[in-house]
């Protein structure tokens, strides 16, 4: 059974039809990744998941539980934490007051435990614990979000355009810690606009365009797929 899935889901925003009929699964312990140009539905169907919009139709299983009516706060309790498109960090709070805010469903005794990983993963976020959080750059405001998320040490994490915006050189650095996360067993749904990247690390891909998954394979397969590098590779 897989860790999530997906079935038939269709989202609307008033009267347009954002998600047409979508369905994909991910594995336990696999990085699957959703490309697409803007605004092909990539966020909204994350959001979907995380219960922050509901689906007309279809289902949303994740550890073989129906999620389509769970509140999106509740979710986090059961290892469901997503990274949002934006980083969307506390900003005036510090460093270490945010990561905290990510661990309100954690027992208070692994609290510490889980800042320790947290800052073994981005010891600049060590250096700046106790630094205002606004104060931070675009790549340390996403670092920070990534960190928030594993405060609550979830079976899934959900990355919303982790490299949107950032020099190149972070983006690397960013997704080195994806694949550290990986790693480490993390599994991870990952959407991003840079094809290039997401595929490099992905196990798995679907391709959307405008609501519908019109392609799925290895990340390998897709970076190989003449369709995709010339849509999304510049190829």
């Amino acid at each position: 059974m897989a860790l999530l899935s997906v079935q038939d889901i269709n989202v609307y925003y008033g009267a347009i039809h954002a998600i047409k009929g979508v369905s994909f699964e991910v594995e336990k312990g696999e990085i699957v990744t959703l490309i697409g140009a803007n605004g092909a539905g990539k966020s909204t169907t994350l959001k979907t998941i995380s219960g922050l919009l509901r689906t007309k139709t279809g289902s949303i299983t994740f550890q073989d539980e129906n999620i389509g009516a769970v509140p999106a706060h509740k979710l986090i309790a059961k290892g469901l934490a997503q990274v949002p498109e934006g980083r969307a960090v506390f900003l005036n709070m510090t460093v270490e007051e945010n990561l905290e805010m990510g661990a309100f469903t954690q027992p208070k005794d692994k609290v510490d435990d889980h800042l320790q990983r947290v800052y073994d993963l981005f010891p600049r976020l060590k250096e700046r614990q106790r630094q205002i959080a606004g104060t931070l750059s675009g790549g340390e405001q996403q670092m920070l979000a990534m960190g928030r998320a594993l405060m609550s040490d979830p079976t899934l994490m959900m990355l919303d355009e982790p490299s949107m915006g950032l020099a190149p050189i972070l983006v690397d650095q960013i997704f080195d810690i994806i694949k550290t996360l990986h790693k480490n067993g993390t599994t991870i749904l990952l959407v991003e606009q840079n094809a290039q990247m997401a595929l490099s690390v992905a196990d798995r891909g679907y391709v959307l365009e405008t609501g519908k998954i019109v392609t799925s394979g290895t990340g390998a397969e897709l970076l190989n797929d003449e369709s995709v590098k010339k849509a999304y590779l510049g190829g």
